[in-house]
């Protein structure tokens, strides 16, 4: 059996004789906190949340009900269960007291043996659901591992002697997520980089993006244009999907000793280019349908001459669909205004620099998609 010493009840009632009658029956069972009225129970309960609240209804200024509704709404103590005990022994009131988010009402008066009964239940019931939880949350945090461990990890090993600098930086919503992104160097000429992201967010959304980084990896290998790379994807992805997912795809071909890259993409934001004497602008347009969807579509690529000091920002729209809240985008405006105040910058430093803009276009907006963020800079 559970053991529930340490659980802590807070009792919240404004006659002393109440608080006392309850205070004898538990105290030598569990953890116990007194206030005595609705604003300093609410005041207790955000700085220290309770396993279980018991609380009276009829209270001077705050009463039972409201107390209640604000513990619901506070994300401290949303989880944390109420049983109301009041002499309001009618229908309605005690349907009031559940629609306010109760878990367990009795009227008064009551007898002891039934208040610990049902408080022992209560109690044993969080446990059981805190212990769940806690299960689900370390299995995802090693699914994290396991995904984030899926990306490209040595990307420098790539790039060394090429005369490209790639930087990469995804951060999930959730502890998992569906971006994708892979440097690739399958022969001496040719770098290939891949971004992506998948519908939906969590498992599901990361098990496509695992399936689909593989595919990337074995076909980028032996197909040198991105357009037919982008295509295979597309087709093994669509031929097996009963759930129907896609994902945005870009592919880029870097050649680095012609200073060239072949772009394509499938329902993917478009790469910007950076150059100097230049504002930052989309020079490489990606068309298409998403990916994993319908077999045989059509992808087409575009090239670009590249210079010296050039730097190529790939992303997902977790960065142009950032929030504030006031409801604003960052917006692919808003990242091209950023770019345009951080010329001559790193690889890293681009990537770095644009999840900074991003995070303070939110502020205390949560993250509501992932985030991946990937520059390549033509060094010489």
């Amino acid at each position: 059996m559970t053991d529930l010493s340490e659980s802590r009840v807070l009792i919240v009632d404004d006659v002393k004789a109440n608080i006392d009658v309850l205070v004898q029956a538990l105290r030598d069972e569990y953890q116990l906190s007194v206030a005595l009225n609705g604003e300093s129970a609410l005041r207790s309960a955000e700085k220290n949340p309770p396993d279980l609240v018991l609380l009276d209804i009829m209270m001077p200024g705050m009463d039972g009900y409201e107390v209640c509704s604000r513990l619901r709404a506070s994300a401290q103590t949303r989880e944390v269960p109420v049983m109301f005990l009041s002499s309001l022994e009618d229908v309605v009131n005690k349907a009031r007291g559940f629609e306010a988010g109760a878990n367990d009402y009795l009227t008064k008066p009551f007898e002891v043996l039934e208040v610990k009964a049902r408080v022992r239940s209560l109690l044993k019931a969080k446990a059981y659901s805190d212990a769940v939880k806690e299960k689900m949350a370390s299995e995802l945090r090693i699914a994290r591992e396991i995904q984030l461990g899926i990306l490209a990890s040595d990307i420098s090993a790539c790039t060394r002697g090429t005369g490209l600098e790639i930087h990469a930086l995804l951060e999930p919503a959730r502890e998992v997520g569906g971006d994708l992104y892979e440097v690739l160097r399958p022969d001496d000429d040719r770098i290939v980089v891949v971004i992506g992201d998948v519908s939906g967010k969590g498992v599901p959304a990361a098990l496509f993006m695992a399936v689909t980084t593989t595919l990337i990896r074995v076909i980028a290998r032996d197909v040198t244009r991105p357009e037919e790379i982008l295509l295979r994807v597309n087709d093994a992805l669509a031929a097996q999907n009963p759930q129907n997912m896609f994902v945005t795809l870009c592919c880029a071909v870097f050649q680095p000793n012609a200073r060239k890259v072949i772009c394509a993409g499938m329902g993917h934001p478009s790469p910007i280019l950076i150059r100097h004497g230049a504002a930052p602008s989309v020079s490489l347009p990606c068309s298409g349908m998403v990916a994993g969807i319908m077999p045989g579509t059509e992808v087409k690529s575009q090239s670009l001459e590249l210079q010296a000091g050039d730097i190529l920002v790939f992303y997902t729209d977790g960065v142009s669909e950032a929030f504030n809240a006031q409801g604003d985008q960052f917006g692919e405006r808003g990242l091209l205004e950023h770019l345009m105040k951080v010329p001559n910058q790193s690889a890293a430093e681009t990537v770095t620099s644009t999840l900074a803009a991003v995070r303070r276009h939110a502020g205390e907006h949560p993250q509501s998609d992932d985030i991946t963020i990937l520059a390549v800079r033509c060094a010489t």
